[in-house]
């Protein structure tokens, strides 16, 4: 977590540094004085002159009293810090101390000493990431709009029957594409916020929400429409990644992935053939157990799955039928094995991003058509 008041608290400390010394000496200067005169050996004598010549024999010395011991010494009030706190404020507001406060099981700032407490308030932390991310739906919008249009309208389009489009490929993808946008932003308004507690669940409704603006493009395309199903999606996959910054252990132990088989292109960037390289899978992390800290198994993903073939229209016009493949398997956490102990700025940012990809041709499975391989 960043500290949000480092700065102003290094440069209270610089300036008050100095300045402790000099208290600390007048203050064993007066401790030695007090201690002087409740002993008898420091009585004052008007008679003298100020300038200290005096004719009259000085009176026999006496042995002056030994200086007080440092732990006897009472530092002056404030002379090293605030004062201590009352019962009341023994655990400051995070936003007028830098003392440390307790965190929630996930890694939050309780609400009541965060320093973004509120929805509107975290939203603000993040105003070009907004931005951006508006701007990239916009971007995969307005196109649409110079395409023949029709008026606003609701299409059902089914979940994953044989006869849909897409085999339900496309409704996992809308859960994908609203969890990493999610998780994106969580990671943003953990950084800006300080990690204010409710900030994955305000990553979370904006992804949504983003995802339901897109949503509307849709509702104008002729062939197309405002798809409930997609809404349906698009809200599992932003509670999947509230649940995850949210539950503590969860993050470490379950990721959503996702895995791209290459094609004859390569990659399709769009169209039936895009989703037919797709692959979607929960993967239980043994990287994410005490138990197998030591064990070649942390750097095995337990798998389970759904994809789908030979729904391409071709397909259909050969009378082929569609497939749906729910798998089970066992992959390989690249992640964990290469970059787990990385430093470097892009050990840490692969790391990351493996949290996401499946790597393909990295696992072995078994599915509902009996097939095993990757």
């Amino acid at each position: 977590m960043r500290t949000r008041f480092g700065g102003p608290a290094a440069l209270a400390l610089a300036v008050c540094l100095p300045c402790a010394p000099a208290q600390a000496e007048t203050a064993t200067e007066t401790a030695a004085e007090d201690a002087a005169l409740e002993d008898g050996t420091a009585a004052e004598d008007e008679s003298t002159p100020e300038s200290g010549w005096s004719l009259a024999p000085a009176p026999p010395a006496e042995a002056a009293a030994p200086p007080p011991s440092p732990a006897s010494i009472e530092p002056a009030p404030g002379a090293y810090g605030p004062p201590p706190a009352s019962p009341s404020s023994a655990i400051p507001n995070a936003e007028t101390s830098d003392a440390a406060v307790p965190l929630t099981p996930s890694g939050h700032v309780p609400r009541e000493y965060a320093s973004h407490r509120g929805f509107f308030r975290q939203v603000g932390s993040i105003g070009t990431e907004m931005a951006i991310m508006t701007a990239y739906v916009g971007a995969q919008s307005i196109p649409k709009l110079f395409k023949p249009t029709a008026p606003f309208h609701f299409q059902n389009e089914g979940w994953f029957g044989k006869d849909t489009h897409n085999i339900g490929v496309d409704k996992l993808t809308h859960a994908f594409n609203t969890y990493l946008i999610a998780e994106l932003l969580h990671y943003r308004l953990h950084r800006n916020t300080g990690g204010s507690e409710g900030d994955a669940l305000t990553a979370g409704v904006l992804a949504a929400g983003l995802m339901a603006l897109n949503e509307v493009s849709d509702a104008i395309e002729p062939d197309s429409g405002y798809s409930m199903q997609d809404i349906t999606m698009n809200i599992a996959g932003a509670t999947f990644s509230v649940l995850r910054n949210t539950v503590p252990g969860l993050k470490e132990k379950l990721a959503f992935k996702l895995e791209i088989i290459p094609n004859g292109q390569i990659y399709s960037h769009v169209g039936k053939k895009h989703y037919e390289q797709q692959r979607f899978m929960f993967s239980l992390k043994g990287a994410g157990f005490e138990a197998l800290d030591r064990s070649p198994l942390k750097y095995l993903d337990l798998q389970v799955g759904y994809y789908a073939s030979n729904f391409l229209n071709s397909d259909r016009e050969k009378g082929i039928e569609p497939k749906r493949h729910l798998f089970v398997g066992v992959g390989l956490n690249l992640g964990e094995l290469l970059f787990a102990r990385s430093q470097s700025r892009v050990g840490r940012a692969a790391y990351s991003a493996l949290d996401y990809l499946q790597v393909p041709y990295t696992s072995l499975r078994y599915d509902t058509t009996g097939r095993l391989g990757n």
